[in-house]
């Protein structure tokens, strides 16, 4: 078909006239011959053709209606070539947000960057890069600057304090969605300013409606009295503490802090689930402005609280070697919490028959007993520095995650003492609110005693193992591996052996209400202070510890019913893994709304 000689192009719409072209004016293809306004948005008028204007019907300023006549175009060949209108090209809008954008990545302040390589740190972007999967991180409020406009001009605050000093976003980690909050110790200090706050403040809304798990990079200088665009007094309405504490038993929540961490970035590294600490870093609730001003002596920053003080406090659950390496156990534990079950190896299971002293009284480091029974490389122990005689982990079994507690006879002989019986209570409330299920290997003489214990508070310490014991939801599988004396062997079976799903013990355990040779002074004191020689009474008390030795033998008590059953340490694995299966086949291994107390 023959091209037509002349278009006329015609308006689709109802609306005013604000450009038209001229008669003669030669247009190409796709170029606007007229621009109509309507609603107050203009309208471009396309040409179809290439050609020469041979009229105009309108005028500038007429009203036009849906198919009114606005030229009459001469279709031809011309010398205008095709121009794409203006308003498709690149905005300035959109120069601008990719300045923006620019200002926000590490190398638009290299002095800044090369301080952190100094110290042998890595910046917040490059730590958030390495946690989450490429391409994933959904960043929000990254445009905030500080709230200082009235001390310093919009375009410095824009350049030197990006994102006010806190990145916030939502990506994942594995495929796992995962939030992820990091402050900037490249702007301020990483100081808690009246807009990062705010971030804060959103992204732990979300976090608690999606139930995101949450790592929080926590370094950082504490509040920040420099901001001076929002009237405030205090700071005291803050909401992110408390919002930040909510989460707890809500959510997995892990703090990582590097460098110097103070006051409220402390206060949140404090209220993490699991806190890790890279060797290097100074924790404190104050910084050295504040213990300075508060009279207490003029300390340097990184004197503060070194990691050392707080392995030996509790205060920290893991040591990293560096940001790299708290990043990969982050990522591990971020496997416990979301309960997924991975492939794993483990020494043969022959191991398990001879890992016990076949000395009664001999101690042995239950890290072997662990090492032995979990999959390889799958044991994260928390806390190694504090409470030392239990051992407190996370570990894989056959690839199933598990909580493990688990008494230490190489220290206190397994005495469960205050700072153990914290230790494991507040274990309790992590595997619960994890969702994780809770083996405990029982090896213990029962609670600490003695005055000297109990100038620690002890009475109140030791009884929070029943408390929190009594509170779990997740299955619990007890196993004793050689003594169950006592309280303390109860307390670690959540409070009674009926209390587990299964309490099961290998056969050279000994059972007894307190230890044997404190049993049979106690309950034959009468018959023993009746024999006047000392060596018939050395004897008689030898064969009164020796029977009631006997008396309490696992097969014993397991005849008695006191045990749900005696196990050849080879079918160990299999065991406890056939009741674990069962029990969350079975539903028992959901998490109820608790928070985790942080100490």
């Amino acid at each position: 078909m023959d091209k037509p000689a002349f278009s006329t192009i015609r308006s689709s719409l109802i609306g005013t006239v604000v450009m038209v072209c001229s008669v003669g004016d030669e247009v190409a293809e796709g170029s606007v011959v007229a621009v109509i306004e309507s609603m107050k948005m203009e309208h471009l008028v396309l040409a179809m053709f290439s050609g020469t204007i041979q009229s105009v019907m309108v005028e500038l300023g007429e009203g036009v209606r849906d198919g009114s006549i606005l030229v009459e175009l001469k279709i031809g060949s011309t010398q205008t070539e095709r121009v794409l209108d203006a308003s498709r090209s690149t905005s300035p809008h959109l120069s601008e947000l990719r300045d923006r954008v620019a200002l926000l990545q590490d190398d638009a302040r290299p002095d800044a960057v090369e301080k952190r390589r100094a110290r042998g740190l890595r910046t917040a972007r490059e730590n958030l890069d390495d946690l989450l999967d490429a391409g994933s991180y959904v960043e929000y409020g990254r445009f905030a600057y500080a709230a200082q406009r009235a001390r310093r001009s919009a375009e410095e605050l824009i350049a030197r304090t990006p994102a006010d000093g806190l990145i916030s976003g939502i990506g994942t980690v594995g495929g796992r969605p995962t939030a992820a909050i990091s402050y900037d110790a490249t702007v301020l200090a990483g100081t808690q300013g009246q807009r990062n706050h705010a971030k804060k403040d959103r992204l732990l809304d979300l976090v608690a409606r999606q139930r995101l798990p949450l790592v929080f990079f926590t370094e950082g200088g504490g509040g920040r009295p420099g901001d001076t665009d929002f009237p405030v007094v205090t700071g005291l309405n803050t909401e992110a503490f408390h919002a930040f504490a909510s989460l707890s038993g809500l959510v997995p929540t892990i703090g990582i802090a590097a460098g110097r961490c103070f006051a409220g970035n402390a206060a949140i590294f404090g209220c993490c689930d699991v806190a890790i600490a890279v060797e290097g870093a100074s924790i404190g609730m104050g910084g050295p402005a504040m213990i300075e001003g508060g009279g207490l002596g003029i300390v340097d920053a990184d004197a503060v609280g070194p990691v050392s003080v707080h392995v030996e406090a509790g205060s920290v659950d893991l040591v990293a070697r560096d940001e790299a390496h708290a990043v990969a156990l982050a990522k591990q534990l971020l496997g416990f919490s979301a309960r997924s079950v991975e492939p794993g190896m483990a020494d043969p299971i022959e191991r398990l028959e001879t890992i016990l002293p076949l000395d009664r009284r001999r101690a042995y480091d239950a890290h072997d007993v662990l090492a032995a029974l979990f999959d390889h490389e799958s044991i994260l122990e928390l806390r190694s520095g504090f409470g030392r005689s239990i051992i407190t982990a996370f570990a894989r079994l056959e690839g199933r995650p598990v909580g493990v507690v688990a008494n230490n006879p190489l220290v206190n002989s397994g005495a469960i003492d205050a700072d153990a019986a914290d230790k494991a209570s507040r274990f309790f409330q992590l595997a619960d609110a994890w969702g994780l299920p809770i083996l405990s290997l029982v090896d213990t003489p029962g609670f600490m005693v003695g005055p000297e214990a109990e100038r620690t508070g002890l009475v109140r310490h030791v009884s929070r193992m029943f408390v929190a014991g009594a509170a779990l939801s997740v299955p619990v599988v007890a196993l004793i591996t050689r003594r169950g004396y006592g309280l303390g062997a109860q307390a670690m079976c959540s409070g009674s052996f009926v209390a587990p799903l299964l309490t099961v013990a290998w056969p050279q355990a000994e059972l007894g209400g307190m230890g044997l040779e404190g049993a049979v002074r106690l309950g034959f004191k009468r018959e023993l202070d009746a024999i006047r020689s000392e060596e018939e009474r050395a004897q008689a008390f030898d064969a009164m510890v020796a029977a009631a030795y006997e008396h309490g033998r696992a097969l014993n008590v397991a005849a008695h019913l006191e045990l749900d059953d005696v196990i050849d340490p080879l079918d160990t694995r299999r065991i406890i893994g056939q009741t674990l299966d069962h029990a969350v086949n079975l539903g028992l291994a959901e998490p109820r709304r608790r928070f985790v107390d942080p100490a």
